[in-house]
C-alpha cells in the first residue's frame, strides 16, 4: 500500500518553516510517498503541485495590520482546515503532519480519529504568547511524535518521550548554486539580514548599525511586500541611511549571500528564542561569517571566535565592534569563512528527510 500523509501548515509564505517543510514534502514524493498537502496559497509550496503524487487544497490566508482581523482569520482557517481533515476519517493508514503548532483544528480532527498524528514543531511557545503555550500544550498531549529542529527548543517541552530532534538542512539545489569566494566576499564590506518583518527581530537595530558605520554597506531583506515595508517603516518612524539597501521578499534569496561579507541575526531573546537559525546556515553554507545571539537553537550553531560570534542585540556596541574586526581583517575573516563553510557541511537534506520519514512511519497502519 502507497504511504500517505495529509500535511497541514497555516501560512504558506518563503519563511523557514514552508522552506523546510517543502523540502521534507519533496523528499517524501521522491521515495513514494503519496502527499495531500492543506495550506494557503501564495508561497513557496506552491510548486509542489506540479510533482507527481501531490495533491494541494488551497485557501486564503494573511496577516493584518489588525490582531482582530488576523486572529479572526486564524479561526476561520482552523475549523476550515478541520472539516478538511474529517475527510479522512476512513481512510485507514493516512498520516497527519503537522507542520508548527499552528495548524490545532486539524491536528485535533486527527487526534479524535486516531490518526498517526506527527508534529514538526518549529517555534519556542514558552517565548511567545498565551496562545502559543496553549498550542504547545495540546501538541504535547495529542502527539504522537514531536520533531524538534534543535536540543533547545527539545529541552523547554514538559514531555520527554517519543519527542526527536532533527535539524534543519538546506536544499541540494541552494548548496549547489551557492558561491564560496572568501575573497570576493571580504571585499564586499557588506552586512546582511534577513527577516520578517516584526519589531522583536532586531530591524530597528540593523537600521541603526547602517546609521552608525557609514563607511559599510548593509542590506536588510524584509520577508513582506514592499507595501507592507513602506507602512512599517512610517509607523515605526525609520529613516534609511544612503549605505542601507532595504528589499522586500525574494523567492531566491541566494543572491544576496554571493554579494554579502557575513550576515548578522539580532533577534530580542527577551521576546523571541531563535529555535533553529535557517539564515545563519544558509549564510555558513555560503562561506560568510555570522553574529548570532547568545541563547537558543541558534546559538548552538556557532563557537565564538571559530566561525561566527555569539553576541546578545542589546550590546549593539559590542556587535559594532565585532563587525569592524571581522572586516577589518582578512586574515581572521579568512578563518571564520573557512571554519563557517565546513560547519554548514554537516547539515545533509538526505539525512533530514530519512529522520522525519522514520517518525511517520513509525506507527503506520
Amino acid at each position: 500500500m502507497k504511504k500517505r500523509i495529509a500535511c497541514f501548515h497555516l501560512l504558506n509564505d518563503y519563511s523557514g518553516s514552508p522552506i523546510v517543510l517543502r523540502m521534507v514534502l519533496q523528499g517524501l514524493l521522491e521515495r513514494g510517498w503519496s502527499v495531500d498537502l492543506i495550506s494557503s496559497r501564495g508561497g513557496v509550496l506552491d510548486d509542489l503541485e506540479q510533482m507527481e503524487g501531490c495533491k494541494k487544497k488551497s485557501y486564503a490566508y494573511h496577516f493584518s495590520k489588525s490582531a482582530v482581523v488576523t486572529l479572526l482569520r486564524y479561526v476561520f482557517a482552523q475549523l476550515y482546515t478541520m472539516f478538511l481533515a474529517f475527510g479522512y476519517i476512513g481512510k485507514k493508514g493516512t498520516v497527519f503532519y503537522i507542520n508548527t503548532i499552528l495548524p490545532v483544528g486539524p491536528a485535533l480532527a486527527g487526534w479524535m480519529m486516531r490518526k498517526h498524528v506527527v508534529y514538526h514543531y518549529h517555534e519556542n511557545a514558552r517565548a511567545k504568547s498565551t496562545m502559543y503555550k496553549v498550542l504547545a500544550w495540546i501538541m504535547e498531549h495529542i502527539a504522537d511524535e514531536i520533531i524538534c529542529v534543535s536540543d533547545y527548543q527539545a529541552s523547554q517541552l514538559n514531555r520527554k518521550d517519543h519527542v526527536t530532534v532533527v535539524p534543519n538542512a538546506l536544499s541540494r539545489e541552494f548548496k549547489e548554486k551557492t558561491t564560496h569566494d572568501i575573497d570576493k566576499a571580504f571585499a564586499e564590506q557588506r552586512v546582511l539580514m534577513l527577516s520578517s518583518l516584526k519589531v522583536y527581530k532586531g530591524t530597528r537595530e540593523f537600521i541603526s548599525l547602517a546609521h552608525r558605520m557609514p563607511h559599510i554597506q548593509f542590506s536588510l531583506v524584509l520577508n513582506a511586500s514592499e507595501e507592507g515595508i513602506k507602512w512599517y517603516m512610517e509607523s515605526e518612524h525609520l529613516t534609511l541611511p544612503a549605505n542601507l539597501q532595504l528589499y522586500p521578499r525574494h523567492e531566491d534569496v541566494r543572491p544576496f549571500y554571493d554579494h554579502s561579507s557575513m550576515l548578522v541575526n539580532l533577534t530580542k531573546k527577551e521576546m523571541v528564542i531563535e529555535t533553529f537559525g535557517l539564515t545563519a546556515l544558509e549564510a555558513m553554507t555560503a562561506g560568510l561569517p555570522v553574529i548570532v545571539p547568545t541563547v537558543g537553537g541558534i546559538a548552538e550553531m556557532v563557537e565564538n571566535g571559530v566561525n561566527g560570534y555569539k553576541i546578545d542585540v542589546e550590546d549593539i556596541d559590542k556587535i559594532e565592534q565585532t563587525i569592524e574586526k571581522i572586516l577589518g581583517d582578512k586574515t581572521l575573516y579568512t578563518q571564520l569563512a573557512q571554519a563557517a563553510l565546513d560547519y554548514s557541511n554537516q547539515f545533509d537534506e538526505k539525512k533530514m528527510v530519512e529522520a522525519i520519514e522514520e517518525k511517520l512511519t513509525q506507527k503506520y497502519e
